[in-house]
């Protein structure tokens, strides 16, 4: 049993030479990597949920945004010390893999699969709902003649595009990293700009009195 649970909480060395060689080019900048942060947490999800959040929150919507954030800045700290303590890829499976054991790192590494899996199909999902408003829910009634699913739990119908939307960022990636980061600097300055002049807008034209 001792071996078992040796076997299981093993950490990883990393020495010196291990970090600073790599097959991997390094080619991100504090630039990319800050556009590649914001972008990895300023997604879809703030069009498609802050309404509905402010909608049940009403004016303590402020308020949550607050307690978000904060969590968010600790699990930013958290990150970073991880980083500067383990400069190797591999994200928080390498991390806790040296501070903590193979057993947790392995059940952090597939979680952190299906992550990157549920948050992609989401983000294509929510981008074809508003491309599908803005089309008078054309897409919607289409794809539910030609494919329909008839499965209580899931979807009523496959959505297409969504699909094509997830091929194509992945042909994207697959030209090579400094060209999939030049395609996310563009994404995530246009969307910053989005969301300041929302808030621009608000601040504005919003009215004081309801």
């Amino acid at each position: 049993m001792s071996t078992i649970w040796k076997v299981l909480t093993r950490k990883k060395e990393i020495d010196t030479e291990s970090v600073e060689e790599t097959r991997l080019s390094r080619v991100l900048g504090t630039f990319d990597l800050t556009a590649l942060g914001v972008g990895s947490t300023l997604g879809v999800g703030i069009y498609v949920l802050a309404g509905k959040v402010a909608l049940t929150a009403g004016p303590s919507v402020i308020l949550s945004f607050l307690i978000a954030a904060i969590a968010s800045v600790f699990a930013g700290l958290c990150y970073a010390e991880f980083g500067a303590r383990t400069p190797k890829t591999g994200s928080a499976y390498v991390y806790t893999y040296v501070c903590v054991g193979e057993f947790v790192a392995f059940v952090i590494g597939w979680n952190l699969i299906l992550e990157y899996v549920i948050g992609s199909a989401s983000v294509a999902r929510g981008l074809c709902l508003y491309l599908d408003t803005l089309l008078n829910n054309t897409l919607e009634n289409t794809f539910k003649e030609i494919a329909p699913i008839n499965v209580s739990f899931m979807s009523e119908y496959f959505d297409f595009m969504a699909f094509g939307i997830s091929i194509v960022l992945a042909i994207a990636l697959a030209f090579g990293l400094k060209e999939s980061s030049l395609v996310n600097n563009i994404f995530t300055s246009l969307n910053i700009g989005i969301v300041l002049f929302v808030i621009i807008a608000g601040s504005l034209k919003g009215r004081k009195r309801l």
